[in-house]
């Protein structure tokens, strides 16, 4: 049985198709606070209804991951069927953290830690599958040599030309408090991995994204620009003049890493994933290309200060996934990304 946090999220549903398609019993933990951290636009309730009514023998289990009491009770009732627990459940935004640093620190570190004990004390065997982000390396690549050209911040040390690796320091930076709660549960994730040898893997994702991502200003870049763009014909473009660079991968390849690692894990992985040098573009070539895609014409805003914590350039070194897992590739481009996610957003207008 896969058990499944945050399971009305990108991610998490994601992963409830990908595993109860290819037959696989699947329980989804989610409390629908996405909605108090983004508002209607947030709530996943419409995504796990659906979810129920496609998939008969999956079930949402209404429970707040930070009460030990009820995970317990969930954990209790399955434990060793459990085969591998998926954690993607998340306060996913460096802006919305600094106005409940406790909240946030609560839901991404400490809620993790009680996820690990409750799978180390119920189902040691399972593999522990936990979402990470990029964030946990700070604003150290922003000291990175950059060079401007006319569309995005190119990296200027060819060594790096591929993308920023496991290996790349994450102290003495800024991180904003969103990603030091991540750190912290990234970090206790590997211990758990390396301390007691349980099966877990650390995934450090790029732009995480797809047509299903209820994107909202605080979080969800790709989504939130195409469907402003198809809407609104608007964007207010932060920082940096737009050139700041992303790498942005499907949810579905990002699940189908997932299932390889399941079948292949080893204690206390860590992989940086996006979509790579392939799928990175900057925010104002994402606009270019929604435009392009949907002839739409764009009017553009631009606020000059940055976000805190904010990347410049970031694109994935995928070096380490292509070793360790070469049956995996990514099957979705940026454009078709684009393209997915326009056409949903078209449809729900």
């Amino acid at each position: 049985m896969i058990l499944v946090t945050g399971s009305g999220g990108l991610i998490g549903s994601a992963a409830v198709r990908y595993f109860c398609d290819r037959g696989h019993p699947v329980v989804g933990i989610d409390n629908n606070m996405r909605q108090y951290f983004f508002g209607a636009a947030g709530s996943t309730r419409e995504t796990a209804s659906e979810l129920e009514k496609i998939y008969p023998g999956f079930r949402t289990v209404d429970v707040d991951i930070r009460d030990q009491a009820a995970l317990t009770r969930v954990f209790s009732e399955h434990g060793a069927d459990i085969t591998a627990v998926i954690h993607t459940a998340a306060q996913p935004s460096h802006d919305w953290a600094k106005n409940e640093p406790i909240t946030d620190f609560d839901v991404n570190a400490r809620a993790t830690l009680l996820l690990l004990e409750a799978t180390r004390q119920h189902c040691p065997g399972a593999v522990f599958v936990f979402c990470s982000t990029n964030k946990v390396y700070g604003d150290n690549p922003n000291r990175l040599p950059l060079k401007e050209e006319p569309t995005r911040y190119e990296i200027a040390d060819p060594e790096l030309w591929n993308g920023i690796g496991e290996g790349f320091p994450i102290d003495a930076c800024t991180h904003s408090l969103f990603g030091a709660s991540k750190l912290a549960a990234d970090i206790i994730c590997q211990e758990y991995g390396r301390y007691f040898g349980m099966k877990t893997g650390v995934f450090r994702g790029g732009c995480l994204t797809g047509e299903n991502h209820a994107g909202v200003m605080l979080h969800g870049f790709l989504s939130f620009l195409v469907s402003s763009c198809l809407k609104n014909r608007s964007y207010n473009v932060i920082g940096y003049g737009g050139k700041q660079v992303r790498d942005n991968i499907h949810a579905d390849d990002l699940v189908a890493l997932f299932d390889c690692f399941i079948k292949k894990p080893r204690p206390g992985a860590v992989y940086n994933i996006g979509g790579g040098r392939d799928n990175s573009c900057s925010v104002i070539e994402a606009i270019s290309i929604a435009s392009s895609e949907f002839d739409v014409k764009v009017e553009l805003e631009f606020t000059e200060a940055n976000r805190v914590g904010d990347h410049q350039w970031y694109i994935s070194d995928l070096s380490s996934v292509a070793r360790d897992f070469p049956e995996w590739s990514i099957q979705t481009s940026l454009t078709e990304i684009i393209q997915r996610i326009g056409a949903k957003a078209t449809q729900t207008r």
